[in-house]
């Protein structure tokens, strides 16, 4: 596992990147109020939702409205799956603010970068698209090779760990690309509860986030247009309550779910949660016991059905 990182390390890190522009930049501005220490979660038993030896359920929460935070297994690490998609857009996004990227350039998708789980790039094989069209792809459709080409076209896996420096995140691991990213491997390419629902609300929720209005606007689409993951957060929230979320499955027993729940006039709860399930489990187990943990939350929280 990388060494944690203080802050002298982390604007290094921004600084000796070619993608820390203007963009990590001022992600890097808004570290000290990102950093500020938050009341310690209260526990969250979920152990119940744990049914066989070797199961982990990790899930974190954190209700905008109330501050309240809720967490079970919050500080263990979960392999994060294509969780981290949501967070890889988030990063383009931020190069196309700071002009070192555009949503509408076109890149040529070759047979060299197919890979498995390919819905959006397949079909372009020979053609062209865009970087705004891989990001919708790899979000919403969570499409693999055009994970690893926006990881390419930012400047490698450096840049991004150095967007999630920027974030103050210093714990998460980033070390592989798909497919081989979600094999369980010791600490790489894991991610702590707690931590991701940190990140979410600094995207997604907090006022001075470093994604302006219409890069937070795109991202907030894609996540509420996805079509994967409806038995997970989901199926727990409350009927009529958006679900913005971005899933990841393992297909060995990891199946993930993170993202934000909002209604009208509320402030939204963000969710981080990552079910890690014993060998010869079922993805449907792990999905039940998200949804459940979504709802006993929601309960603990005194939010109404």
């Amino acid at each position: 596992m990388p060494p944690r990182a203080d802050r002298r390390s982390v604007l290094f890190a921004l600084s000796a990147l070619p993608f820390a522009g203007a963009g990590l930049t001022a992600c890097a501005r808004a570290e000290t109020a990102a950093q500020v220490p938050d009341a310690a979660p209260e526990r969250l038993d979920l152990s119940a939702l744990e049914t066989r030896p070797g199961d982990r359920l990790g899930f974190a929460v954190h209700d905008l409205a109330s501050g309240r935070r809720l967490a079970w297994r919050g500080e263990e690490r979960f392999v994060y799956c294509s969780t981290f998609k949501m967070y890889l857009a988030a990063a383009t996004l931020l190069r196309v603010q700071a002009g070192e990227e555009r949503l509408d350039r076109a890149i040529a998708i070759t047979r060299a970068d197919m890979i498995n789980h390919a819905p959006t790039t397949e079909p372009a094989v020979g053609s062209t698209l865009t970087v705004e069209q891989l990001m919708k792809g790899t979000v919403e459709l969570s499409d693999n090779p055009a994970a690893n080409i926006l990881i390419r076209e930012m400047g490698g896996l450096d840049a991004l760990r150095a967007f999630y420096l920027g974030l103050g995140d210093d714990s998460t691991t980033v070390d592989r690309l798909e497919p081989e990213m979600n094999r369980l491997d010791g600490d790489k390419d894991t991610i702590q509860p707690l931590q991701s629902a940190a990140n979410i609300r600094r995207l997604l929720v907090d006022s001075d986030t470093p994604l302006n209005a219409d890069s937070k606007a795109r991202l907030m689409r894609w996540l509420i247009d996805t079509p994967t993951g409806t038995n997970r957060i989901k199926a727990g929230a409350p009927p009529g309550w958006t679900v913005a979320h971005k899933t990841g499955t393992g297909g060995y027993g990891p199946v993930n779910d993170i993202g934000l729940i909002q209604t009208p006039g509320r402030p939204p709860i963000v969710i981080a949660a990552y079910f890690h399930g014993a060998p010869g489990g079922s993805d449907a187990a792990g999905e039940a016991a998200i949804a459940e943990a979504t709802r006993r939350a929601l309960t603990a929280l005194g939010t109404p059905a």
